[in-house]
């Protein structure tokens, strides 16, 4: 493998969500990535989330299975699990077991509610963790129920990404005179950390307590989301004076003093439905030929399908074909390292034999 985590050794202990999302870029960056799968378990080669990822079938609640799991954990950098707290030291593969027998190792921990208070052990899934530090309450229309952002801001945003920022940061403390250490990603704490901008505003007195009538919330005429003729979107962004200036020159309103008090929030309202009667008149196609790469801050709403085909996507390389389907390419971007290609997800318990030879190379024998 090549990228800056090369020559980084994870043991995944295979879950879903935010943990394979984890796996996937410790991977996508250079780790060397192995996943421990139940037997009998199947991994979709079309899944993005379980790619760049090398198999291995263990029943760590067999002797030998939990021997060959220790073992693999020996020989690692770090190891990622996203179960509830306290199924890892049940299975004999707790923190305390795992940082004796590797006192270097870098152990992450993803959960929804954290590894410890009232609700550490609670079940529950992205929507939950969300609601319960604010972020949820901030995404939707005024007057209207919060809206599920898909699962961006819990699992991923608020969870993998924090999980995948807390080992590579605990690594480099290992890798730097320190030792290995328990990282606990919470999606709770991850997702209250994304609302840090928000709180900013709120305590400033720059934005209310309440969705849909803010800046950058759809509260605002000239940050939204707009219908066009052809039952497409467009989504425009003019804050800054101007980029707004220019919104409202290509919309035939520079003369129109409606719109020059730009914000006057008790006017937004009817701005706003001014502006969306305009961008109705005509397709998106038309509205990217005018507005599409101006300062005016314009983007077409593309679906998924169709965001791979756009050429600003197709000129970076932001997606790529990979087990037969179409998934984003690894991201960021180096200066001096590359990304490989990215490998599709493997079969499991594939790479049992290389990874046992690998095992009994360290000192480590098992019977295949």
């Amino acid at each position: 493998m090549t990228g800056p985590l090369a020559g980084i050794r994870i043991i995944e202990f295979a879950s879903i969500g935010p943990g394979p999302f984890c796996g996937m870029m410790l991977g996508d960056h250079g780790a060397e990535v192995i996943r421990v799968e139940r037997p009998g378990g199947q991994l979709d080669p079309r899944d993005a989330l379980s790619r760049n990822r090398r198999s291995i079938a263990l029943d760590v609640k067999t002797p030998e299975g939990l021997a060959i799991a220790r073992d693999l954990c020996r020989t690692a950098d770090g190891i990622i699990e996203g179960y509830r707290p306290g199924v890892m030291e049940r299975l004999g593969l707790g923190p305390d077991v795992l940082l004796a027998d590797n006192p270097s190792l870098v152990y992450g921990r993803m959960t929804g509610w954290g590894q410890s208070g009232p609700l550490a052990h609670a079940a529950g899934h992205d929507i939950n963790y969300i609601a319960l530090t604010g972020a949820l309450h901030t995404v939707g229309r005024q007057g209207e129920p919060p809206v599920p952002p898909f699962n961006y801001v819990g699992d991923f945003g608020g969870g993998a990404m924090m999980l995948a920022f807390g080992m590579v940061s605990a690594l480099l403390f290992a890798k730097t005179g320190g030792t290995g250490q328990v990282v606990d990603a919470a999606m709770t704490d991850g997702s209250a950390l994304l609302t840090g901008m928000p709180r900013a505003f709120l305590a400033a007195g720059t934005m209310t307590d309440n969705r849909g009538e803010n800046l950058i919330d759809g509260g605002a005429h000239f940050y939204d989301s707009y219908e066009c003729a052809d039952g497409t979107w467009i989504a425009i962004g003019s804050i800054e004076p101007q980029f707004y200036a220019l919104l409202r020159q290509h919309l035939g309103l520079l003369g129109d003093p409606a719109f020059d008090d730009q914000d006057n929030r008790a006017h937004w309202p009817a701005l706003k439905k001014r502006i969306a009667a305009i961008f109705l008149t005509r397709t998106r196609a038309d509205w990217c030929a005018l507005l599409e790469g101006t300062d005016v801050c314009f983007a077409p709403v593309l679906s998924l399908a169709e965001a791979p085909q756009h050429p600003h996507n197709v000129a970076r390389g932001t997606f790529l074909e990979v087990g037969g389907a179409t998934q984003p390419a690894p991201a960021p971007r180096y200066s001096l390292t590359e990304h490989d290609t990215p490998q599709a997800a493997p079969i499991v318990d594939s790479d049992r034999p290389a990874i046992l030879a690998e095992l009994a190379q360290a000192g480590c024998s098992h019977d295949g």
